[in-house]
């Protein structure tokens, strides 16, 4: 009997002593595991928390009229500028332990992993937020042991390192909530055109309702599953005390409104000024040593949303329905501010910018660049030149040139450069050409920004030589600035992802390229244009748009066989545009010769609308003086044709039109012996 007792009681003993070595040996595994797992952890290190985020792009005002997006379109926000109903939602639905767990919450595992037995399939998912995160971060979706065992690892290593705050903060940016949108900001502008602090506690259960299944759950496409799951949402958030009962069955009676709408409409503001933005900003960013990749920046640019929005009317409006394309672009002088750009009829057939690409004959357009150089060589508004049928030659006599004038008419008697560019005369351009040298011609272009090539032929004074809408529209603008070297801009600031400013549009030099006395006599000079010119060949080239004019422009027109410019200013805007074929046709139909100036008068109207009308303010050295058109002398009475203009101090005119040296001077006759006469009348906002 004893011997029975005592061998059971060995037995006993023997048990006792492979349960306590058993529980050693598992209690040694677990530490050694845990030590290992801890030193992983350390020489692995935090594990990097950067995703790609959206750039945002802001108008001059401060509103957002863009994204641009890598792979995700996200916009990372803190905690503190999320709805507090938003952040409560989303641990409540996903992690009620997140608080008090070290990123994995073992209750939850154990019931998962019961349920998932019973069912005999993986019925009930277990991960934490922080699981959730990593996943989101680091691996795929796909459901195997492997990926759940890299999942564990890196939420380990982000416990470690990084607070719980921080975790949420990165989940509630990275998490997906169907139609292409990552995180809660983008999520809530799109689904209700708002940002994500601003949400309602019923706007704030529905996004985090999602997240259970953006296919299955997203209200657009399935609106029942996505209230049923609401309800859940906002019922959890009752029962674990972060919202009251009388709160959870306000917000279970609330309608949802969408706003899904208005974040279509958005995505289409100024799409060929945002390329522009963003290839400005690449240029910027790269100079400052960044990565413009990383994305999370903010640029706030020079976009004018009303200039933007009229411009894209104007077109909608008067371009025809033909293949004709347009580019068209305003600018401020002075600061050199992008207000409005449009690269195209249609962005989403094609994105290819006709303002900044595409290189085109500007025709006429070019000779305001041409007087430029002829006034710093000289030349003022009453140098009078002959302007009769002329064949030039060239290439030391070895190639000759004959321009023709729009109608094929031509002057039989000197005209004054002020005639001269109102009615867009092709003889005393190349005249002028000639006088100043080809070299003078070029220098100027490029000192006005005008980048192209200028071979040495009388016809680059008609604008043969091809050039981008963006160069001109500028060249002009820096002349409207007083000569000033303006430097034009689409980005007044840049921040990055941390809400620190990169880059701030510098202040404008106020370095001359022109002098402000040549400056103002050439833009009073292209008032011209619009002045009432009529006489028996031809008449100035603004007159179809006068009826519309309220204020004074200074603009010049150019035509080509395939290409209609128009660019001009007031005092506080620059406008400029280009209508055309893309390949190989020509302008033949008048609604297609006829579409620039409707777009820009229409245009320039707009925008100025309810503004007074704005004087050019002559500066110190320029002087006005009425002229008789015919002479060029000072006008009385007995000279009928009027008109007044800015000369510079010393091309004051010294004589009356009266005199008749002037007229001699002034006056040939043709073959018949009569004189042509150009009457240039004047223009009431100018006397």
């Amino acid at each position: 009997m004893r011997r029975i007792e005592y061998v059971k009681k060995k037995k006993m003993r023997s048990t006792l002593r492979r349960l306590m070595l058993l529980t050693v040996t598992m209690l040694t595994a677990a530490l050694t595991l845990f030590l290992a797992l801890r030193l992983y952890a350390q020489i692995a290190g935090a594990p990097s928390l950067s995703v790609p985020k959206a750039s945002v792009f802001l108008d001059k005002n401060g509103h957002q009229i863009g994204d641009r997006f890598s792979a995700e379109r996200r916009y990372w926000v803190d905690l503190d500028d999320m709805s507090p109903f938003l952040i409560d939602a989303a641990v409540a639905v996903e992690d009620k332990n997140f608080y008090k767990h070290n990123g994995f919450d073992y209750r939850r595992i154990a019931g998962a992993l019961l349920r998932d037995a019973k069912a005999g399939r993986k019925v009930e998912g277990a991960s934490t937020i922080t699981q959730q995160y990593a996943k989101n971060l680091y691996l795929t979706f796909e459901k195997t042991w492997t990926r759940k065992i890299h999942e564990a690892l890196y939420a380990y290593r982000m416990e470690i390192f990084y607070d719980k705050d921080v975790i949420l903060e990165g989940y509630l940016n990275t998490v997906y909530f169907g139609h292409g949108m990552y995180g809660v900001e983008a999520a809530s502008k799109f689904y209700f055109g708002k940002p994500a602090k601003d949400l309602t506690l019923e706007e704030s259960a529905a996004i985090v309702a999602i997240t259970k299944g953006p296919s299955i759950y997203s209200p657009i496409e399935n609106p029942e599953r996505s209230r049923e799951r609401q309800l859940l949402v906002l019922s959890l958030m009752e029962d674990q005390g972060y919202i009251t009962a009388r709160q959870e069955e306000r917000a279970s009676n609330e309608q949802l409104v969408l706003k899904t709408r208005e974040w279509a409409d958005a995505k289409r503001v100024a799409p060929y000024f945002l390329d522009e933005v963003w290839r400005e900003a690449e240029k910027i960013l790269a100079s400052k040593g960044r990565y413009p990749a990383e994305g999370g920046w903010t640029i706030r640019t020079t976009l004018d949303q009303h200039h933007q929005q009229t411009a894209e009317e104007m077109v909608d409006k008067w371009m025809p329905d033909s293949e004709l394309q347009v580019g068209f672009m305003s600018i401020e002088p002075g600061t050199g501010a992008i207000t409005s750009l449009v690269g195209g009829v249609d962005y989403t057939e094609s994105p290819f910018n006709r303002v900044t690409q595409a290189k085109r004959q500007p025709g006429s357009a070019m000779k305001p660049i041409l007087y430029a150089a002829a006034l710093e060589d000289g030349f003022n508004p009453l140098t009078f030149m002959s302007t009769e049928k002329t064949i030039f030659t060239y290439d030391d006599g070895r190639s000759t040139y004959e321009p023709n004038n729009v109608n094929g008419k031509f002057a039989g008697q000197p005209i004054s450069l002020a005639q001269a560019i109102a009615i867009s005369d092709n003889i005393f351009a190349v005249k002028t050409l000639e006088e100043i040298g080809y070299k003078k011609f070029s220098k100027m272009a490029d000192r006005l920004g005008v980048h192209s090539e200028f071979p040495e032929s009388p016809a680059i004074a008609l604008g043969t030589s091809e050039v981008t809408l963006f160069d001109m529209t500028n060249a002009y603008n820096r002349i409207a600035s007083g000569g000033i070297d303006i430097q034009p801009t689409t980005i007044l600031s840049i921040t990055d992802a941390e809400g620190k400013t990169v880059y701030e549009h510098p202040k404008q030099s106020k370095k001359h390229i022109l002098s402000e006395q040549d400056a103002f006599v050439l833009t009073h000079l292209m008032t011209g244009m619009f002045d009432p010119v009529f006489n028996d060949y031809t008449y100035a080239t603004g007159l179809s748009m006068r009826q519309k004019q309220t204020r004074p422009y200074a603009a010049k027109s150019g035509t080509t066989i395939s290409d209609q410019y128009l660019i001009g200013y007031t005092p506080s805007l620059t406008a400029g545009i280009w209508t055309g074929f893309d390949v190989g046709q020509q302008l033949t139909d008048s609604q297609d010769k006829a579409a620039s100036k409707k777009i820009w008068i229409d245009f320039m109207e707009q925008v100025h609308s309810g503004k007074p009308a704005e004087p050019f303010i002559p500066p110190d050295g320029v002087s006005s003086v009425i002229i008789d058109v015919e002479t060029g002398g000072i006008a009385v009475n007995e000279c009928e044709k009027q008109r007044l203009v800015y000369v510079k101090e010393q091309d004051m005119p010294q004589k009356l039109c009266t005199d008749k040296t002037l007229r001699e001077q002034r006056y040939s006759s043709d073959e018949e012996g009569e004189s042509k006469k150009f009457e240039l009348f004047p223009f009431s906002f100018f006397e």
